[in-house]
């Protein structure tokens, strides 16, 4: 594990870099730029401290968006999605949310939408239960 301070300041900020910019074509010699490390110095200290890869943590923040968006916005599309958090094909997108998160994104949505509407229902135990007690 890292201790040097100001090295670990200088990968939070790389990191900030990801979290905010995660929507475009990120390479590693921007990412490494931002922490001012060499790019293979800068992968090595990345994985060190965070113990995953700066491209995998660009994905993950890029599926984490997604799975946000198809959760909340009922208009948007598939690949509208995939477009709007970065990734450059349909394809990938959609094989890497499902090697990810278990499901395709279409039927991530689904889902997500079945366990928000089973939340707003109110159990029939309850209404039996109110009514009994109400009479």
């Amino acid at each position: 594990m890292l201790e040097d301070v100001e090295t670990l300041e200088r990968l939070a900020r790389a990191r900030d870099f990801i979290d905010h910019c995660y929507d475009h074509p990120l390479s590693l010699d921007q990412i490494s730029e931002k922490a001012c490390f060499s790019r293979y110095h800068f992968l090595r200290l990345f994985r060190q401290a965070f113990n995953i890869t700066p491209h995998q943590y660009l994905i993950e923040r890029r599926i984490e968006k997604a799975k946000e968006l198809l959760r909340t916005d009922r208009d948007v599309t598939v690949t509208d999605v995939c477009f709007e958090v970065g990734f450059q094909s349909l394809g990938s997108f959609s094989s890497l949310f499902h090697k990810c998160v278990g499901h395709a994104p279409i039927t991530y949505r689904e889902k997500a939408r079945e366990t928000e509407a089973a939340k707003r229902q109110v159990p029939g135990c309850f209404i039996v239960m109110y009514k009994l007690e109400s009479v």
